[in-house]
This record gives structure tokens, C-alpha cells and sequence, in this order.
């Protein structure tokens, strides 16, 4: 197998992102999320504030267009017709990701790229979780807010995720089991473990895919 794509989907608090940045670390590779909104907006021309605000989110048609609409004309978008709908930028980060999984080993989290890359034989999906106490504990301590305001991130923020997931895949749900490889409970297995078992399963699953060497980790 000449590269491997790892698809990372988890819940806010859970500390996926930070797993997926270990297992990256480990074996050598690129692990992308926010990355992705710089090359969109190099690509299309958008201010990469403008795609923050819209990750994996459904804002509308209205909200994007206004937004576009009182931008300066050289942060006006570069493609093709007119930049009017998350659906524009959904597109140009599946671009983005179809291209990177097409050219080189990596992890990618979020944005539904385990359904955009679902039809590819290289590529292992992961959605991690956590029960919400624990969550909560960790997005308190992070952003050094109040357990309500952690609450009501927490909410928001899987809501959202949940809604984008929905309807850039026609109808799925996020957190079905059946979209992924492995479903990983965080606050149980732990961080260590977590990592321990994604690389393991890696080599179980595609035992030609070179690991780094120990040493070199």
C-alpha cells in the first residue's frame, strides 16, 4: 500500500484532536483540521476567518452571501460563480481532501471526510467520545470557563457538528458506528491507549504500512 488516510470524527471535549495529533506524530505523517480552512481560503480567495466561522456549521445561504457580500473585492472569491453558500466551501474543502488522501499518508479530522473518502480501500475511520462529565471537565480546564458555559459549548458544538454531518452526507448520522473502523470511548480506554489501539489496528488492518521506527518516535 503505497500511503494510508486515517479519518478522525469526535466529540467536543473528548480529546480526539489531540489523539490524532499523537498517532500523526507517531507514524511520520500530517495530521490536517484547521489546515484545511488555510488552503480553502488560499484557493478560493476567502478570508480564512470567514470559512472559521462556517466549519462545520450550517449557516445558510443568507448569512454567507451578506458576509461575501461587504468583503473587499480582493478578498472576493477566485472560483468559479459566485461564493453564496456553505455548500461552495463544503465543496472546496472535499477538493482539498480528496486531493490530500490522493497524494500522501495522513490524518484528517473532521469534516465529514470519512464519508467523502468512504469509497476509498486506504483509509481507516475513527470516531472518539466521551461520556459528558468528562468532556466537560476537559473543555473547563482548556478553556478555563464555568461548567455551564462548558456545557453549553459542548451542546452547541456536537450540534452543529451533528447538523453539518447530516447535511453534507444525505440524511447520516455523525455518531453511527457503522461509519467507522473504531469507536473509541476516551475517558475510558485513556489517551495513551487510544493512540495504542488506533496504531494497532493500523497494522492489523494494513500490516504493510511501514510504522516509524521506535527509536525515531
Amino acid at each position: 500500500m503505497e500511503h494510508l488516510i486515517i479519518t478522525v470524527a469526535r466529540g467536543f471535549g473528548s480529546g480526539g484532536k489531540s489523539i490524532a495529533n499523537q498517532v500523526a506524530e507517531d507514524l511520520g505523517i500530517n495530521c490536517y483540521e484547521n489546515q484545511i480552512l488555510t488552503l480553502a481560503s488560499q484557493i478560493s480567495g476567502i478570508d480564512e476567518n470567514i470559512l472559521v466561522e462556517t466549519n462545520e456549521k450550517i449557516r445558510g445561504k443568507s448569512y454567507v452571501h451578506s458576509l461575501l457580500h461587504n468583503l473587499p473585492r480582493t478578498l472576493m472569491p477566485r472560483v468559479e460563480g459566485e461564493f453564496q453558500s456553505d455548500k461552495n466551501i463544503f465543496q472546496i474543502q472535499k477538493q482539498i481532501i480528496e486531493k490530500l488522501a490522493a497524494t500522501e499518508s495522513c490524518i484528517i479530522v473532521g469534516k465529514c471526510a470519512d464519508w467523502i473518502l468512504r469509497d476509498r480501500p486506504n483509509v481507516i475511520s475513527i470516531y472518539i467520545e466521551a461520556p459528558r462529565a468528562y468532556c466537560r471537565q476537559k473543555i473547563m480546564d482548556r478553556m478555563n470557563v464555568n461548567e455551564a458555559v462548558a456545557d453549553k459549548s459542548i451542546t452547541q458544538t456536537d450540534k452543529y457538528r451533528a447538523e453539518y454531518y447530516k447535511h453534507y452526507t444525505g440524511g447520516n448520522y455523525w455518531t453511527n458506528p457503522v461509519n467507522y473502523d473504531l469507536t473509541l470511548n476516551s475517558a475510558r480506554v485513556g489517551f495513551d491507549n487510544c493512540v495504542k489501539t488506533i496504531e494497532t489496528y493500523i497494522q492489523i488492518k494494513y500490516p504493510g504500512f511501514e510504522m516509524k521506527p521506535a527509536k525515531e518516535k
